[in-house]
């Protein structure tokens, strides 16, 4: 049984030296077969196991990973959670997802580092504040927390903002969302991981998915590196590689993978208490808890399966730093890094079961994976224990691109991204 961590626990850890704590999940061999197998051991996936056990008492559960434990796009993101979303199926989703967040912490007794400093998004224009308004009436009718702002209200929220009337981005108001906020990317996976190996969830690493089993028609488990796993479910949770998979699986899928970059400066004293995105430039930033102004920009829109950036497009994002920021000119940046992200041509994710019966889909999150997990975790164990659809995640069956009825939010969230 899992060991409950608390203040208790950690100061008579203290006092024995820390010679006490175990390791928070096992590293089993796999095991013939399973009742369900996720591929994937990112934030998705290790969801959707907790959420299979937890919620539909299904235990006997896989999760396999080609590589270390968050080692995809959990650990490659800028962390930020929201729900501002324009549709009323995206901000049922993405809502449903906040919530959970919110009382994530407590329920797998792990501090992921939920901070809900809000997120601001800037207008520019006469034109961006219509675009703005809109996308706070949306959002208040469909049931989320939601303002617009005045300029000097936005530039409260974030005073070193750039102030100058002749700047080429100045501000002309803002959309903003309290709620949202960041959380620590590598512990939301770590939590995920302990509550559902302390559920009986087997979590496989070093295990690369080579082949589907498919028998009468049906995906009845998975060839792999470590040998045959046979389950009467699969999840698919593999984020910029789903169209690698789904080519093993004999079908295509319709997302492009391109490459998310992001960076990180020296650590500088509290100056930037929320989340602040510029509608014209599409860069985006915060203060990381350590002090780092992490940075963040738009898709490099040259597909590819790298997790690196590249210069023209560190350029772009850099220079809209300095516009929002022209007080972080002086700052050194450490490091940078790319995420492998995976786009659908309406910006929305594919929920739902694949054309290869046994086999169920939770990919296309594009931009939008990380502060989806725990929702994205809920509906698909949803799939896989009952073969149906939750409300929430029926909207975005892959059927919609034969229906035409597309949850198109590349524009309707304002966001360059």
């Amino acid at each position: 049984m899992t060991r409950r961590y608390s203040a208790w626990t950690l100061a008579k850890e203290g006092l024995r030296g820390h010679a006490g704590w175990q390791p928070a999940w096992r590293s089993p061999a796999p095991k013939p077969s399973y009742d369900a197998v996720i591929i994937g051991g990112g934030g998705h996936g290790l969801a959707t196991a907790y959420y299979l056990a937890k919620n539909h008492g299904i235990r006997n559960v896989a999760v396999i990973e080609k590589a270390w434990l968050g080692g995809g796009n959990t650990g490659r993101n800028t962390t930020t959670i929201r729900s501002n979303y324009f549709y009323p199926e995206s901000v049922a989703l993405y809502d449903f997802a906040l919530k959970l967040y919110e009382g994530l912490g407590r329920e797998l007794n792990y501090n992921i580092m939920f901070s809900q400093r809000g997120v601001l998004t800037v207008a520019h224009s006469e034109g961006e504040m219509e675009i703005a308004a809109r996308i706070v009436n949306a959002m208040q009718i469909n049931g989320t927390d939601a303002e617009l702002l005045t300029p000097a209200q936005a530039l409260d929220k974030a005073p070193l903002l750039n102030r100058d009337p002749r700047a080429r981005y100045p501000v002309f108001g803002a959309v903003w969302q309290g709620r949202a906020g960041v959380a620590r990317h590598d512990a939301v996976a770590w939590g995920y991981a302990r509550a559902a190996d302390g559920l009986g969830v087997d979590i496989i690493q070093d295990c690369e998915v080579t082949d589907f089993l498919v028998e009468n028609g049906r995906c009845t488990g998975v060839e792999t590196t470590r040998g045959t796993i046979r389950a009467r479910s699969v999840g698919l949770a593999v984020a910029g590689h789903s169209s690698v998979l789904a080519a093993k699986a004999g079908f295509q899928l319709p997302i492009q993978s391109y490459s998310l970059q992001a960076m990180v400066s020296e650590p500088v004293k509290p100056c930037l208490d929320t989340v602040v995105l510029y509608m014209g430039t599409g860069t985006y930033l915060f203060q990381s808890d350590k002090g780092e102004i992490v940075v963040g920009g738009g898709l490099d829109r040259v597909p590819s399966y790298a997790q690196r950036g590249n210069p023209p497009m560190q350029r772009t994002v850099l220079s809209g730093m300095l516009e929002m920021f022209p007080s972080f000119g002086q700052l050194k940046m450490l490091r940078q890094w790319a995420g492998n992200v995976d786009v659908v041509p309406d910006s929305s994710p594919l929920i739902g079961p694949s054309p290869l019966p046994g086999l169920y889909l939770n990919c296309g999150w594009g931009t939008g994976g990380f502060k989806s997990i725990p929702a994205g975790g809920w509906l698909l164990a949803h799939l896989m224990a009952t073969g149906s659809h939750h409300a929430v995640s029926r909207p975005f069956d892959l059927d919609r691109f034969v229906t035409g009825r597309l949850v198109d939010e590349a524009a309707g969230s304002g966001i360059a991204h």
